[in-house]
């Protein structure tokens, strides 16, 4: 496991090859099986491969949404409000869940984040509510960006791992 998360780093560019349904399953799969507050598990999923559509997705915010230029697919991370006080903690580990699983399949991925971001037309979740017809009560903290990478990023290695930041018992 810790290779793959030194392994995992956020990929921009991607090739234009599509991904198999069968891969995309599996990548949801990870992120269905992600633990949740409760187990109330109210996270789903939006994936969006409609080129027309990715990038409307892209243009919701101003500036961070660079992966989704060339992404063959896009999933929406939506929670339900109502069912989870922590709806932003629920999302965070699916999503997350979600991108170790994609680099464990030799692709490639990054968060674009959408919670709290905005472009000239107003806040980027409700515009990503309302081109995918996601309820409102639905938050939506990322749109993760999928692909065959086209980008060369090395690992992490253990030089990048800074001990100086754990603290035993206390600070």
């Amino acid at each position: 496991m810790l290779e793959i998360i030194k392994s995992r780093r956020s990929i921009r560019k991607f090739k234009e090859e599509k991904l198999p349904k069968e891969i995309i399953v599996e990548i949801l799969k990870a992120g269905l099986l992600a633990p949740t507050s409760k187990n109330k598990k109210p996270v789903e999923f939006v994936v969006v491969e409609d080129k027309e559509t990715i990038v409307k997705l892209k243009e919701c915010k101003n500036k961070g949404g660079d992966g989704l230029t060339t992404a063959a697919c896009a999933i929406v991370v939506a929670c339900d409000c109502d069912k989870s006080d922590v709806w932003v903690e629920d999302s965070s580990i699916a999503a997350s869940y979600m991108q170790l699983q994609i680099e464990e399949l030799g692709l490639g991925s990054v968060w674009i984040q959408m919670r709290k971001r905005f472009n000239d037309n107003g806040d980027a979740e409700n515009q990503v509510r309302n081109i995918l017809n996601i309820p409102d009560c639905y938050g939506i903290v990322c749109i993760l960006a999928i692909g065959y990478k086209n980008d060369d990023m090395r690992p992490y290695d253990e030089n990048d791992i800074d001990v100086s930041k754990v603290h035993y018992e206390k600070y």
